[in-house]
């Protein structure tokens, strides 16, 4: 029996041993390959298997990216505000059917009358997406919340509310001052309160021209022809404010992911209803999505992904074997699902198929 004991004890030592090689070897095929620049997390059961950044933060200072570096995480913030619309739904603050009106009778748009707190969630309100076709533009001068959605967020609806999902950030940002409408006060506050604290998040929090934290990595956009990074202009990324604000690490976005699967942040109804897809709406769910599954992802997951200029990331919970898949780049060349696609594959001790010996 010890003999059997120390022999089970080798052959997992041995596996661990050689699944780490695996993960190592997929993380330099990306980076030279694709010019991955990032941190990376694969989580399974609840436990981090992985974790891991590689790279350059700064090519100014050639500074490196470490495991626990932060990112800005682009429209990831989107499933933070989605938890705290349902958390203010279970204390029975606010109605996920009712007109967004009744929480924001300022608005000037037609859309409160008719679109609902669930429509503004799942981007199915009818409002136009404003913000879609001119760049980066309303992100060039520091804007009021209440000043952003009047210039940006108050067209009249198009679309019938709940007929068709159209993605943008103009029905998250709505979301933002309903938010501290309903608590009174301010966004980066209630997110504290009600998630970052609680889960012990300390990394994490809003970008603004004020609190731009000391390890934050820039971010590059590739030009394919001449291979060389050219550096993100300068924008106020506090303008995205509910909808795209947010920079976190790898291991924070963890702690949030498990968070919401361990039904620390919701009850077990509520987090049902987050990840609950609509199939009307593309699978839509409220701030993620849902698939079936996709590709190597053969069985049902949710994801959400996020991108501004050369800042792009990508997170995949599987929910029948809950493995967790967190991938941060500051870099805009890298196809982050495919490269998830490659660690789920040695998570699972597969081979993975961009490995060809």
């Amino acid at each position: 029996m010890k003999y059997l004991s120390i022999c089970l004890l080798i052959l997992i030592t041995s596996c661990t041993f050689g699944q780490q090689e695996t993960f190592d070897e997929v993380l330099n095929y990306y980076q030279t390959k694709q010019n991955f620049n990032g941190t990376v997390l694969v989580s399974k059961g609840g436990k981090i298997e992985f974790l891991q950044g590689i790279g350059i933060a700064n090519r100014e200072t050639n500074s490196k990216i470490s495991k626990f570096s932060t990112f800005r995480i682009a429209s990831m913030t989107k499933a933070f505000t989605a938890v705290l619309i349902l958390q203010l739904y279970e204390k029975g603050k606010i109605d996920l059917k009712t007109p967004f009106g009744k929480y924001f009778p300022t608005y000037k748009g037609n859309a409160k009358n008719v679109a609902t707190i669930e429509n503004l969630l799942t981007y199915s309100s009818g409002i136009p997406d404003k913000l879609g076709n001119i760049g980066m533009q309303p992100y060039k001068k520091r804007l009021s919340l209440d000043d952003f959605i009047n210039q940006y967020c108050s067209e009249d609806i198009v679309e019938k509310p709940g007929e068709k999902s159209i993605y943008s950030n103009v029905e998250y940002i709505i979301l933002t001052k309903i938010i501290e409408n309903i608590t009174q006060k301010s966004f980066l506050k209630v997110l504290q309160e009600q998630i970052l604290i609680p889960l012990k998040i300390s990394h994490s929090g809003l970008i603004s021209d004020k609190h731009k934290p000391k390890d934050l990595v820039d971010s590059y956009s590739i030009n394919d022809s001449t291979k060389t990074f050219k550096k993100d202009e300068p924008y106020f990324a506090e303008n995205f404010f509910g909808a795209g604000a947010m920079y976190s690490s790898a291991e924070d976005l963890f702690k949030f992911d498990q968070g919401i699967f361990q039904e620390k942040l919701l009850s077990t109804a509520n987090t049902k209803l987050l990840i609950k897809p609509n199939p009307k709406l593309g699978n839509a769910a409220f701030g993620v999505w849902y698939a079936d599954g996709y590709g190597t992802f053969n069985k049902p997951f949710i994801y959400r992904t996020g991108g501004i200029l050369g800042a792009n990331s990508n997170w995949i919970h599987t929910l029948e074997d809950q493995r967790c898949i967190i991938v941060l780049n500051n870099t805009d060349g890298t196809n982050l699902y495919g490269m998830s696609e490659q660690f789920y594959l040695v998570s699972k001790g597969q081979k993975p198929s961009m490995i060809k010996n």
